[in-house]
Formats: structure tokens, sequence, C-alpha cells
């Protein structure tokens, strides 16, 4: 966007966590990703390895709100990849905020397109309350530290003053509100709204008001900011989802109390919060007519190493051959009473 020739204000790029997610074209999101998507999700991957970061088996047993975790520090994102975010629908959205909320990370899209319109770089949109850029403003980031200054919103593109610099400058310049406002092409209110927060500004506005200060005055837009919990809504879907799933039921009954989340787009099948142990455990349930639980596990290990969660495999008696992760049968969960004790299980076996 081309405000960034006259106000750019960047910040150096924070190190983050990734999910990078594909789920496939189509408003149903339960397809698999296209061709187009799984070479875009390769070259995503790439960048984050050169940026330096650890990246997982992409996730591909069933169908997920994520392909592959990448991590660099301790700032976590939870990224989904998608070409069109039209087709990006509310379940998968409500699914990936709510595990991005477990493991205090942010969630991310990167998109192509809206409808038949190409998105635009270095613009931040929105969709279901996840943010989304495009792969170009994505690499940006990661490699300059160049963080969008517009996002785009209904009726066109705004961006947001940074309140304080525009007052220091101002008084700086002995100038009054009113003198700034006519300089700028604003009304005295407007400006007023700008200094204290209270109000967007659209491209131009921010342009003529750095224009007539001589600095910048677009704050660059954090898009690995952590949003609040808004997970109510999705946990009332969750709990429809498990009534299908006899020991998937029986876990989200016995840590109802506890902060759980049933998943369905992931290779793991719950995720549980323990706060006394500052720990989040990724969990997985193990049928006998499961074709693909090799793979499964194999990803679930993978991811878990990634962001630093605890992995378990609750079964019906089965166990995964040779596989590295804490197995837990039907009856030994029966004697389990919170995420502590399921904790210590996992760390004594």
């Amino acid at each position: 966007m081309w405000l960034n020739d006259s106000a750019h204000l960047l910040l150096p790029v924070k190190q983050v966590t990734l999910f990078i997610s594909s789920n496939a074209m189509g408003t149903s999101c339960e397809h698999l990703m296209n061709c187009s998507e799984t070479e875009n999700a390769g070259a995503v991957r790439e960048i984050l390895r050169e940026a330096g970061f650890k990246v997982s088996q992409r996730c591909s047993s069933r169908p997920s709100c994520f392909d592959f975790a990448a991590k660099k520090d301790n700032v976590a994102i939870l990224v989904k990849l998608h070409s069109d975010i039209d087709t990006f629908c509310p379940s998968d959205a409500y699914e990936l905020r709510a595990i991005a909320e477990h493991v205090s990370a942010t969630s991310l899209l990167i998109g192509m397109k809206t409808r038949e319109k190409l998105l635009e770089d270095d613009a931040v949109y929105s969709r279901y309350a996840v943010s989304v850029v495009t792969s170009k403003t994505f690499e940006n980031i990661v490699f300059r530290g160049a963080f969008p200054l517009i996002h785009a919103g209904p009726g066109g593109y705004y961006v947001e003053i940074d309140g304080e610099a525009v007052r220091r400058r101002r008084q700086e310049l002995g100038y009054s509100i009113g003198k700034v406002a006519e300089m700028a092409g604003i009304s005295r209110r407007t400006l007023y709204g700008y200094e204290r927060g209270m109000a967007e500004a659209s491209v131009t506005s921010a342009y003529n008001l750095a224009k007539a200060l001589g600095l910048p005055v677009a704050k660059p837009i954090n898009i690995f900011g952590r949003s609040g919990g808004r997970r109510q809504r999705f946990l009332v879907k969750a709990r429809q989802a498990i009534s299908g799933n006899t020991l998937l039921s029986k876990i989200f009954r016995k840590f109802a109390a506890c902060d759980i989340t049933s998943v369905r787009k992931a290779p793991f099948d719950f995720v549980i919060s323990a706060p006394d142990e500052k720990a989040v455990i990724v969990g997985g349930i193990a049928t006998s007519k499961e074709l693909k639980l090799d793979r499964r596990v194999d990803e679930i290990v993978s991811v878990s190493e990634i962001v630093g969660a605890h992995p378990v495999l609750v079964t019906e008696g089965r166990k995964p051959p040779n596989k590295h992760i804490p197995c837990i049968c039907e009856e030994a969960l029966a004697k389990i009473r919170t995420p502590e004790d399921l904790i210590l299980n996992l760390n004594i076996r």
C-alpha cells in the first residue's frame, strides 16, 4: 500500500510460533488442500526455515485446521493457509482461535483473494476475528520486520494513528489542534479523536497528517499480538461434536470443570490447559478401527515438540508400535481426577 512510502513506521520482527493450516477450497471446509495451496504451504514452510524456525511434520493424516507447526523463541501464532478467504468457514475459525488461546497464541490466515478480488499486500484483513495477510506481507514481516500499517475494513482502508506521537510532535512545533487540523484538512474534533486513540483515519487523512507534522503517524499492526478469549460459542459446538465419541465424551465430562476444548480439525482430539502446572496437554483418542493411527501419532508428537505441549494418546487398549508417546488406557483414565494428575501420569511412564 502506498502509505508505506510516506508514513512508514516499522518495528523489529517478533519471534513467533506458527501453525500453518490448509483446509482446501469449498464452503464446507471439509476438502483437503488443492494443488496450489499445497505448493504455497511448501513455500511458506521454506520461508520459515530460512528465517530460523523449527518446523514440524505436515499434518495430513486427517482434515486439519493447520498444516504444520513452527517455532522461533516464545511468541506463538496459529496460521491458516487459504487461497480464497471467503471460503474460510466459521467453524474452522472458532477452532483455530480456540487452539491458539490454549497455547497463548494468535491465529493468522494467509490468503490470496476475497471472491475474485486479490488481497492487497502490506494490509491486514479480517475474517471471523482472524487476521488475514498475503504471503508477500507475511514474508516481509518475517524477514524484514515490516509490519503492515493499514487494515481493510467495511468501506475501505484505515490506519490506526499513534496519538501520543501526534500530540507530542504538535506540541514540539508549538501548533494548536486547530492549526494542525487545518493543515491536514480534517476537523478539530477528528484530530482530537486521533490524539486520544478514539478514531481511525483514512489512508488519505493519515498521509496528510504525516505531511503536516513531518513524521510518521501510523501505528504498525502487530499481527502477532494476542486476541482475547472468545471460546464460549465454539465450546457449545464442541460439546455437540463429541456426542458420537464415547471415550472423548468421558474425557470431556471428567475435565469439564477445567479448561478443555474438543478439537475436530487437528491431528489431536482435545486440548487441556493445566493452570497449576502452567502446561498444555494435547491428546489423541485411538480407536481399534483407525487405519492411520501411526501417522497421526507422529504428527501429534511432532507438533507437541514444537509448541512445548505434553502429548498423550488415550486408547481402548491398543497402543501404536514404536511410538514415543505416553499412552493411557481407558481403565487408567478412570483413576485420574485432574489435569495435573494426568501430567504426573505422563511423566512417570
